[in-house]
């Protein structure tokens, strides 16, 4: 791959019809993955979630946890300077090799494993008190056969009582009223527009301004809240309680993200 190919990327001549699964590792190209921790904005986005995460961890008595959706390392990082012995996957490697170097920066050394969520277990045979994929990263799933497939691997990665964290924008609200975020929890940074360009029901195409001019998208599948909570729990996760911008009461059309808080546990009858 050239220089070029590494910074541009490429949906063809109609990018309304890339809908498909595989395509995140031709959208996660060099130039973007550089520019996105300028999108997240990591002491903003540390301030606006707080402990959530951590702490429903802490709750459910977790010490090893998979970081599915690994990234440029944000979660893995965060949760490892909290004591969490963390597992960090991703399917993009340019992902990895920048969440390793941002780790180094922080005196950290993250076990990266490059693994698509589809086949996890064969790559990763452990089982975990407790999986995360946040960042809005299960969207990317475009066909409801990889998105089933997808949460029976993470179900199968986690130990018998274990707990999966799912985040997900609220594609509910942009479907049916259209893009209203605060940028409050998830995108934080300053001077980056990140604004669905094109939605239907099958896409939501967003569209990633940068204070340089440079812009990338993401084809990705408007996902809806209860749709999601139906899949979790018909893949066999006992239990799934869903947060709006990290709280428990919400009016359906008003937080940015959902959160899935699903429980592995059996519950008695």
């Amino acid at each position: 791959m050239s220089l070029q190919q590494k910074q541009v990327q490429d949906y063809g001549e109609n990018p309304i019809a890339v809908r498909d699964s595989d395509n995140y590792q031709n959208e996660y190209v060099e130039g973007f993955v550089e520019k996105w921790d300028e999108l997240i904005n990591w002491p903003a986005r540390s301030s606006s979630e707080g402990s959530f995460f951590i702490d429903t961890l802490k709750e459910h008595g977790a010490e090893r946890v998979l970081d599915t959706a690994t990234g440029t390392g944000f979660h893995s990082i965060r949760l490892k300077e909290s004591g969490f012995n963390v597992a960090s996957v991703d399917g993009s490697v340019e992902m990895l090799v920048k969440a390793f170097e941002n780790a180094n920066r922080k005196d950290q050394i993250l076990r990266t494993i490059d693994a698509d969520w589809r086949w996890l277990t064969r790559d990763v045979q452990e089982r975990f008190d407790a999986a995360v994929c946040l960042g809005n990263s299960f969207t990317h799933l475009f066909s409801e056969h990889d998105r089933r497939k997808t949460l029976a691997e993470f179900y199968a990665a986690l130990k018998y009582d274990g707990i999966l964290i799912l985040d997900q924008r609220n594609y509910d609200l942009i479907l049916d009223e259209g893009f209203k975020s605060k940028h409050t929890y998830y995108y934080c940074g300053e001077n980056v527009k990140a604004e669905p360009e094109y939605v239907d029901d099958g896409l939501a195409r967003f569209r990633y301004e940068f204070p340089d001019n440079h812009v990338y998208h993401l084809n990705m599948f408007p996902l809806r809240k209860d749709y999601v909570r139906r899949l979790l729990y018909e893949v066999g996760f006992q239990e799934v309680i869903t947060y709006g911008d990290f709280q428990e009461t919400y009016h359906q059309h008003e937080p940015d993200f959902f959160i899935h808080v699903a429980k592995k546990a059996y519950q008695k009858p």
